[in-house]
This record gives structure tokens, C-alpha cells and sequence, in this order.
């Protein structure tokens, strides 16, 4: 019975250290793909190279010419940390000067080491040296970093997606950056609160634009869409007021409006925070109207108060909600650029609902170099009212 037991101990014991053994190997996976692990795979490759095309650019000069060493020079920027970059260079000098002295360095051919081959190869190393000591220094993975700004974007555009609605509704919205950049001081958060009755859309505008004001605003889109459902309706611009100036920012203002509409009634309350007014399209007489609420922007100062604008959408109407970069411009007169944008609306509107904020965009304010962000939000004509 001893014998068994210790043999029963031995095995735990064994499928204990397994374990562990386990857990240390899919650690060091999950370190090397996000980059957190050992550059050593890819040192030791990079380093393999380097005589592989030396050898190459001596026995085959017409195929590979001495300048090849920039390849594995630039690989390292993107993939090595700046103390291994350096061993790096190190063996790749240590070839250039095999290559010098073998082929010469005015030989005739395309395989001759001259000084403008060192002075691209020395460019090459200089610009990779920069790019991992940036990485390094902010903390950037170095394999998985060019990917962060991919994820951050991405992670904005699902923070900013919009709640299905039901039957009878339609909503859709666009956002253009300034300068065609991936990043914008825009953004809109959106959630349906009340058991689903009631849906909730808050367009802000902070202030900057383009990748300037895009790290903000991905802070602050977190931020309000946490705070969105969690607070009545009228706290929503208070505490958001509040959290903007615990930030501190140089720039720490932003403009934002405040949707709280009633699905089943088509009831709703505006709330602005110094933005734009919204507007609203009556079916009926086929007019716009500038609707807004009462409060300074965000920001600025503690206690401030958001008075609301009260309205029904009825069957068949469109309320527009919008930022500056689509009616404001250098010497032109708001009220004019707000007409331009119901002109075009009544276009796309009535042609055809579904696309119309993209296109309102490019025909208002295709070629402004600011953020600019439409959300349209319309009442099926056949829904009873």
C-alpha cells in the first residue's frame, strides 16, 4: 500500500510540474506574439542573413548588389530592440567592409562598394535605430505596434455604433476627420435605456480636430458611453461637465448635444452643452426647425446648468444632428451654411433616406479641412402615430 501511495504521489507530483511547464510555455506564446517576449527568433534570423547576402552579392554580383544589406537593416528597425538593433548593425558594417575589400570599392559593374552604397546603408540604419528607440520609449509592442492605432480606431468606430431600432425608425450617421486622417475630435455614443423605450444619443464635438483632439475623444467616448444609461437623462451633461474638467487639458472644452426620445410616443428632449441646433423636418409642411437647448459647452466651468428643448417627431419626419465642420467656414455666415445643408438635405431626404448623411457630407462640405459628423434620425410616414 506504501509503494502505491508514493507512486500515486509521484505521479501528482509530475502532473503538477506538466502543469506548470504548461502555463510557463502559453505565457511565453502570448508574451511573443504581442510582443512582449525575447527578440531572440527574429536576432538570430536577421543575423543569418547577413552573410547569406554576402555570399550572395560576392558569388552572384549581377543578382545582388551590396546596397542588399539595407534589408535586413530595415527589418530590425521593425522588429528588434534598439540593443539588439546595434549587434545588428555591427555584423551588417562587418559585411559592408568584406564586400569593400573583396570587390573593390570602384570596381565597374553593379556590384562595387561606393560611398553613396555606405550612405544609403547608414540612412537606412539611422531611420530603423529612431523608429525602435520611439517604440521603446513610449512602450510600443515592437511586433504588434504598428497595429495599436489600427486598434484604437477601431475601438472608436465600435464605441460609436448605433442601436437597433424598432420597426418604424431609421437612423444612420458619418463622420469624415479632418484631412482624411483615420482620427476625429467627433464622435457619438448611443444606447438605449428604459426597458428599450426610450434611446439616448449624445454627438460631441471636442475641441481640435483630426489626430490632434483623437486621443481625446477616444478618452471620452469611453467615458460618456459608460455614463450613458447610468444617470438620468438631465445628469448625463452635468457629470460629463464634471469629468472634463478633472482632465485638466489645455484643451479641455468640447461641445455636445443631447438626444432623449421616446420610441413609442416619438416625445424628445434636446440638451446642448454650446453645440449647434439641431433640426428637425416636418413631414407635414415640409420645413426644417432649429431645435436646441440652453447650456455652455463643456468644460468651462463647475455647476453649470442644461436647460432642454422639447419636440415629437411625427410620422414622416427627420431630425438632423450634426457638428461645425459642416456649416461653419472661413467668411461665411452660419445661418448660411445651416440653409446650404437643408437645401441639400431636402434632396437626399426625400430621394431616398438611406445613404443621405454620407452624401450630405461630400456635397456640403466635402473638401473641409475639419472633422464633420451627420447623424440623421427619420419616423416612418406609415407608422401610426
Amino acid at each position: 500500500m506504501a509503494g502505491v501511495a508514493e507512486a500515486e504521489s509521484s505521479t501528482a507530483r509530475m502532473r503538477r510540474r506538466l502543469h506548470r511547464v504548461r502555463i510557463s510555455v502559453r505565457r511565453a506564446g502570448v508574451d511573443w506574439f504581442r510582443g512582449e517576449g525575447s527578440d531572440l527568433i527574429a536576432m538570430v534570423g536577421l543575423l543569418a542573413l547577413v552573410p547569406a547576402i554576402t555570399v550572395t552579392t560576392l558569388a552572384v554580383p549581377m543578382w545582388c548588389a551590396p546596397a542588399a544589406l539595407a534589408v535586413p537593416i530595415v527589418a530590425g528597425g521593425l522588429l528588434l530592440r534598439p540593443a539588439s538593433l546595434l549587434g545588428l548593425y555591427a555584423a551588417s558594417a562587418a559585411a559592408l567592409i568584406v564586400e569593400a575589400i573583396v570587390l573593390g570599392p570602384y570596381q565597374h559593374g553593379p556590384a562595387r562598394v561606393t560611398p553613396g552604397t555606405v550612405l544609403v546603408v547608414a540612412a537606412c540604419g539611422l531611420f530603423g535605430l529612431l523608429l525602435a528607440q520611439f517604440r521603446a520609449r513610449v512602450g510600443v509592442p515592437w511586433r504588434r505596434g504598428g497595429t495599436m492605432l489600427f486598434d484604437l480606431r477601431e475601438r472608436i468606430r465600435v464605441q460609436s455604433a448605433l442601436p437597433s431600432l424598432p420597426g418604424g425608425w431609421y437612423r444612420e450617421w458619418s463622420l469624415r476627420p479632418a484631412g482624411g486622417q483615420s482620427f476625429s475630435g467627433d464622435f457619438v455614443v448611443a444606447a438605449r435605456t428604459g426597458g428599450g423605450r426610450t434611446l439616448e444619443i449624445v454627438l460631441t464635438d471636442v475641441s481640435g480636430k483630426g489626430m490632434d483632439a483623437g486621443s481625446r475623444a477616444l478618452l471620452l467616448s469611453g467615458a460618456f458611453g459608460g455614463l450613458l444609461g447610468s444617470l438620468p437623462p438631465h445628469g448625463f451633461l452635468p457629470a460629463a461637465n464634471g469629468y472634463l474638467l478633472r482632465q485638466n487639458w489645455e484643451e479641455g472644452f468640447a461641445t455636445s448635444i443631447h438626444l432623449v426620445l421616446d420610441l413609442e410616443s416619438g416625445d424628445y428632449e434636446l440638451l446642448s452643452a454650446g453645440h449647434l441646433p439641431a433640426l428637425q423636418l416636418h413631414a407635414g409642411t415640409g420645413r426644417w426647425e432649429e431645435k436646441s437647448g440652453e447650456g455652455p459647452l463643456l468644460g468651462v466651468y463647475d455647476g453649470a446648468q442644461f436647460d432642454p428643448a422639447k419636440g415629437a417627431l411625427r410620422p414622416g419626419d427627420v431630425l438632423m444632428l450634426f457638428t461645425d465642420g459642416l456649416v461653419e467656414a472661413p467668411g461665411r455666415d452660419l445661418s448660411e451654411g445651416i440653409d446650404r445643408l437643408t437645401g441639400a438635405a431636402d434632396r437626399y431626404v426625400k430621394g431616398g433616406f438611406e445613404g443621405a448623411s454620407w452624401h450630405l457630407i461630400e456635397t456640403v462640405a466635402k473638401d473641409v479641412n475639419d472633422d464633420r459628423a451627420l447623424l440623421l434620425l427619420a419616423r416612418d410616414a406609415d407608422t401610426a402615430p
